[in-house]
């Protein structure tokens, strides 16, 4: 093989090499189990992917911005026991708080509520990062500690018991089913709330000055200051923007889950922050993009529904997921570096 052969091959595995790694693993899985490939699946997947697409949606803005962050789980959680203590069913006997309303205004009003307050505590962690020059890293890692303790401490003071018989309206928000396909599964209301987030983050990222101003500050902060962009503005806005991603996400995996408790949305960041590195987003700041996000999203739960559906120990699925980590961040780092 001459040089020029070996160089598109490099080049070639260094670009698609963590996608022929999913491949092989998909054709494993289907070896395996036959039964993997259908409708059924499918459908599955897809619902179950949603909400942590619109998370992956919100963490990617941050790593575009040579970022991360850690809180996200934590975050869901925080708005998962917050709505489920504030909707439970109206004839539920032991209902935590049973003089409040339960119509469809109040529904909207806990639902505004916990995304204003997650966009809140997001702010707070991008003003960090913009101003004190704080690592995301640390940044983030301070507000999830903040946020558990924030949560269990209410969690605990309601009873301590996981928070279930909410209301079926509110429930059928994130369970409701626009098709209903019988015994091959359903498609959901949240495959519809996922691809209107896809849309809108799209639309952000490709054709708004923040979008534009985002990867500029990712790919060099510096030189983005020198031409005008306000790169602290531009840091606490896209930090405000994950926050609200993660508020709509933690009342839909509520809805879809049905129940709450303080440990809600654990390891979620890591679901979050893998996909989209599996999807292209570099944690060297300035390259990624919404697509790359959706399929990293899909791609992951592709294999942690397939190991689960081959009944694959849970903790060796941990150790998958920890080497997919590991392969993706390795390529994208060797694409950094074979650029410079």
């Amino acid at each position: 093989m001459d040089k020029a052969s070996k160089k598109k091959l490099t080049d070639f595995l260094l670009n698609y090499g963590i996608y022929i790694v999913f491949f092989l693993m998909i054709v494993a899985i289907i070896i395996t189990d036959p039964k993997f490939v259908s409708l059924n699946t499918f459908t599955t997947i897809l619902t179950q992917s949603s909400t942590r697409c619109i998370l992956a949606l919100g963490v990617a803005g941050l790593i575009v911005l040579a970022g991360t962050d850690l809180s996200v789980g934590r975050m869901v959680g925080l708005g998962g026991v917050l709505a489920a203590s504030l909707l439970q069913a109206p004839d539920f006997a032991r209902r935590i708080y049973p003089n409040l309303p339960s119509s469809w205004g109040f529904i909207a009003l806990v639902i505004l509520g916990v995304v204003l307050l997650l966009a809140l505590a997001s702010t707070v962690s991008g003003v960090m990062v913009a101003t004190l020059h704080m690592h995301p890293f640390i940044a983030t890692l301070g507000m999830q500690l903040i946020l558990y303790g924030v949560c269990s401490t209410y969690y605990n003071q309601i009873g301590g018991s996981p928070i279930g018989s909410l209301n079926e309206n509110f429930k059928n928000i994130a369970q409701g089913k626009l098709i209903d396909l019988g015994a091959n599964g359903s498609i959901s209301y949240l495959l519809i709330y996922a691809i209107i987030a896809i849309g809108i983050m799209w639309f952000i990222w490709n054709k708004t000055r923040l979008g534009k101003n985002m990867f500029a500050v990712g790919g060099n902060s510096e030189a983005a200051e020198v031409s005008g962009v306000n790169v602290t503005k531009t840091i606490i806005m896209v930090f405000m923007m994950a926050g609200i991603c993660y508020g709509f996400a933690s009342v839909l995996e509520l809805g879809r889950t049905g129940s709450a408790t303080n440990n809600l949305g654990v390891n979620y960041e890591l679901d979050a922050i893998s996909a989209c590195v599996v999807g292209g987003v570099s944690f060297n700041g300035g390259v990624g993009s919404i697509g790359g996000v959706v399929l990293g999203v899909l791609l992951l739960q592709v294999i942690n529904y397939g190991l689960a559906f081959i009944n694959v120990d849970p903790y060796l699925q941990y150790i998958v997921r920890g080497l997919i980590i590991l392969v993706a961040v390795s390529i994208d780092m060797r694409k950094y570096v074979k650029k410079k």
